[in-house]
């Protein structure tokens, strides 16, 4: 359904190849979507590592959509990626250092014939880091922002999640994309040999996350040394701030949609980045400008769209029409429109069970209690090893301990969750039933409920645990047991 502002009724036209100058005099390349009329027309743009060409709002056809409803749509190659020069270093060119690539291509885009010089911009994870770097820099023209799931804090919630490295999606993320990166290795002298050690690396992906050490002597590390570099520096610090969007909250001039998923590996920084602007943001137009949605979702491009996610339907009105709601939200700030985008409270999450939305003034919102449950040990089983216990809302005055084995060698296997594989890539995201899981881990389960619970707001687990092995990481999960014995996921 089409918003009651913008009607697509404009023909498109596509320029490829369009070079944009950065101030270093390094060219970037985007591919620009514009109506096919005389005119003036407020400008879209996302800026992607992943190919003008394939990124997922090209893909899906963000270009074509917009243009058809009077905007300019630019897709543009971040530096040193496919057809844009320079050298790629995640994170770097946008926002406080000297270079400042967001900050040209939208003033760029602000000065062509095509533009009436209101600017905003799309696109998620990578495409929304580019977003929020922008904050630094403060580009004149940027009057609106609508991101995708995507971080606050690099270290703490992209590389070492709560402090313990993510092997698996980073190892997977640097060896595909440093392959994908065709530029430097097609001009490389000994092109052939990087080719052939990049496409390995790729394809021998499942051994080298068991392979120690995590360090790299070879073409990764040669084409991408920003992967050492992580690995160089494990903990927050001087290395991660120059990354993160935190310290550029209080620069934030501009109203920003923040979209997160329940189930996107990305969500404490998407509720990280909505309270922290929504306080500390230069102006009050900024401030009451900013937007919370979280809905039942993984980490996807059509997050938004989505009502089945891992193992559970969550009903028609867990989709919000994602293109739609950024059109709202771009014919409201760039147009002038009169649309639904600043109508509701500023917080709307999604509460599964329910399955409908809810509407708050605050994240977290303002009437939610801090409730402890606590974990209560039990007698093993005779058939197993491991201590079931139960959970009680009272604390414990004399407890005991439990016990388990665990080997790194064999961890316990991924079900769900708020990862970012896939099921193409054997390893499933999203709410899925634990229980096969359960007799490899220590399980704590409450009596059956007599009344309705819900659980809105931020969770955290407290544990006094010790260890055999010098080092190790914790992993607590809160799971939903339905009335016929599934173990569902919720965070």
């Amino acid at each position: 359904m089409d918003n009651p502002g913008s009607k697509p009724d404009q023909a498109v036209v596509k320029e490829e190849n369009v070079p944009i100058n950065m101030r270093d005099g390094t060219t970037l390349v985007a591919d620009v979507y514009r109506p096919d009329s005389a005119g003036r027309f407020p400008v879209l743009i996302e800026r992607t590592p992943y190919s003008k060409s394939e990124s997922s709002e090209t893909k899906f056809g963000a270009g074509e959509f917009y243009a058809a409803r009077g905007y300019v749509t630019v897709i543009q190659d971040v530096r040193g990626r496919f057809a844009s020069e320079g050298q790629f270093y995640p994170f770097r060119d946008d926002g406080n250092g000297s270079l400042k690539d967001g900050y040209d291509t939208v003033e760029w885009a602000a000065e062509q014939s095509w533009s009436n010089g209101r600017v905003g911009t799309i696109g998620g994870s990578y495409s929304g880091a580019t977003q929020y770097r922008m904050h630094a820099a403060r580009p004149p023209h940027l009057i609106a922002q609508y991101v995708r799931q995507s971080s606050a804090d690099y270290e703490d919630e992209w590389v070492y999640r709560n402090g313990a490295l993510e092997l698996g999606f980073n190892l997977r993320w640097v060896t595909q994309h440093t392959a994908s990166h065709a530029r430097i290795w097609s001009d490389a002298k000994d092109a052939d040999r990087m080719e052939s050690a990049l496409n390995n690396a790729v394809s021998d992906l499942p051994d080298s996350m068991r392979k120690l050490p995590l360090l790299r002597a070879d073409a990764v590390s040669e084409l991408a040394p920003w992967w050492n570099d992580w690995l160089r520096n494990p903990g927050a610090g001087e290395y991660w701030n120059q990354f993160n969007i935190s310290p550029s909250f209080g620069d934030a001039a501009v109203p920003v949609h923040h979209l997160g998923g329940w189930f996107d590996g990305f969500l404490a920084g998407t509720l990280k980045n909505y309270s922290g602007m929504r306080e500390l943001a230069q102006t009050e137009e900024a401030r009451n400008g900013q937007r919370l949605t979280v809905g039942p979702w993984v980490h996807a491009p059509d997050a938004g769209d989505t009502t089945t996610v891992g193992e559970v339907d969550f009903g028609p009105d867990a989709a919000i029409g994602f293109f739609e709601s950024r059109l709202e939200w771009f014919d409201y700030w760039l147009k002038g429109l009169h649309s639904d985008a600043m109508e509701q409270q500023p917080v709307r999450v999604f509460t599964m069970g329910r399955n409908r939305w809810s509407y708050f003034d605050q994240w977290p919102p303002s009437d939610s209690t801090v409730t402890p449950l606590y974990l209560r040990s039990e007698k093993a089983s005779a058939c197993s090893s491991i201590n079931d216990g139960s959970l009680s809302w009272n604390p414990p005055t004399n407890e005991g301990s439990d016990a388990y084995s665990y080997d790194p060698a064999d961890p316990v296997p991924t079900l769900g969750g708020s990862h970012l594989g896939s099921a193409t890539e054997g390893c499933p995201n999203g709410p899925m039933d634990q229980r096969p899981n359960h007799h490899r881990v220590l399980t704590y389960t409450g009596p059956e409920l007599q009344s309705e619970i819900e659980v809105t707001g931020n969770v955290k687990a407290v544990l006094h645990a010790s260890s055999s092995a010098p080092d190790t990481d914790w992993i607590v999960k809160v799971v939903d047991v339905h009335p016929t014995g599934e173990a569902m996921l919720v965070c």
